[in-house]
């Protein structure tokens, strides 16, 4: 039975399974589906602060002469997005055009002008805050898709780094025992009696604060348990008469470990890592609510929480509820994964 079918077989799995795919597709598009194509799609437009959800405005930006890339868009951004601008009515005098925004107090303010006959140089397009903006007028929907882009590499490449430590040092400490067990589990059991978040946040003192040091910061202090659990199942396994057996056939030590006894620990595996991604998300967030995991301007759903909480008993309170509501929800589909992988091992 494969992995997929034993999620796809439990409904919260089956939940869990859709949302994460979703967040996925979300996060490999990047860019390329968002309304506000700059870098961290973060053009700034204060004119256009605090509009409500669904506020519907148009665009004006130059025309491209080079084309920036699909490849190029994908990875950064538009560049020239961040210097587009956004108006709600347009106005001619003489020779010259005037752009104008409607405040929300219904006044007017000027945010461009230009030459008539300059005006074939600029495209006009619609725009829609579909989740308002922000303070600085940025777009809080594109924002939103970017920041799954972080929370989704955090939690992949956490994974990666906490499996590979814990995995290996696991096998190593249960397979070959004596001295060697003793000094893995003792340095396991200083790390284990630290709580997670205090021990990474004192990697990411160490490490400063950044886009790659939060990922290894949460892989490193996530890889404790896995040893422990690993370290329990190895030194079980290896007692079997079938282990015993292909030693007595000379098989090498790194054979037997790798072909022998860890397809045997591939399930458990799964289902830790499944609850360590979901842990790196949360993680990640609570380090960018705490001004220690990635530097703005980068799009973090924990930073955009940060900035606007004090508006939760304000009439913005979506401002921080859509990015926590974000964060529950991808959190608990990984912990539905994680549940359904573990009653479809358990049969």
């Amino acid at each position: 039975m494969s992995i997929w079918f034993k999620i796809w077989k439990y409904p919260l799995g089956k939940i869990g399974l859709i949302w994460v795919v979703l967040c996925s597709i979300v996060a490999l598009s990047g860019y390329l589906i968002l309304p506000d194509k700059s870098p961290n799609a973060s053009r700034i437009a204060l004119y256009a602060a605090f509009e409500p959800p669904f506020t519907k405005v148009k665009q004006i930006s130059l025309k491209k002469e080079n084309k920036l890339s699909t490849w190029e868009i994908w990875l950064h951004g538009d560049p020239s997005a961040a210097e587009s601008f956004l108006f709600s009515h347009l106005t001619f005098s003489e020779d010259s055009f005037f752009l104008w925004y409607n405040l929300q107090e219904n006044t007017n303010s000027l945010v461009f002008s230009d030459q008539i006959q300059s005006l074939t140089k600029y495209k006009i397009q619609s725009f829609t805050f579909y989740l308002g903006s922000d303070a600085l007028g940025r777009d809080v929907f594109s924002r939103i898709l970017l920041g799954t882009r972080i929370s989704l590499s955090v939690g992949i490449i956490a994974v990666f780094i906490s499996v590979f430590l814990g995995t290996m040092l696991g096998l190593i400490a249960g397979y070959y025992g004596g001295v060697i067990d003793k000094l893995i589990m003792w340095f396991a059991s200083v790390l284990w009696s630290i709580p997670t978040l205090l021990l990474v946040l004192s990697i990411s003192f160490a490490l400063g604060k950044g886009f790659w040091q939060i990922f290894i910061a949460i892989g490193i202090g996530s890889w404790v348990e896995l040893t422990r659990i690993v370290r329990g199942e190895v030194l079980s396994i290896k007692q079997k008469e079938y282990i015993h057996a292909v030693r007595l056939l000379g098989v090498s030590n790194f054979s037997i470990l790798t072909k022998h006894i860890l397809p045997n620990l591939l399930p458990s595996i799964t289902v830790i890592a499944a609850s360590n991604f979901a842990s790196a998300i949360l993680l990640e967030s609570g380090l960018s609510f705490l001004g220690l995991g990635v530097k703005p301007p980068t799009p973090s759903w924990g930073i955009m929480i940060q900035e606007y909480f004090g508006f939760i008993v304000l009439d913005k309170a979506y401002l921080a509820l859509v990015p926590g509501f974000v964060i529950m929800s991808l959190v608990t589909s990984v912990n539905f994964i994680g549940m359904a992988l573990r009653e479809g091992f358990e049969k």
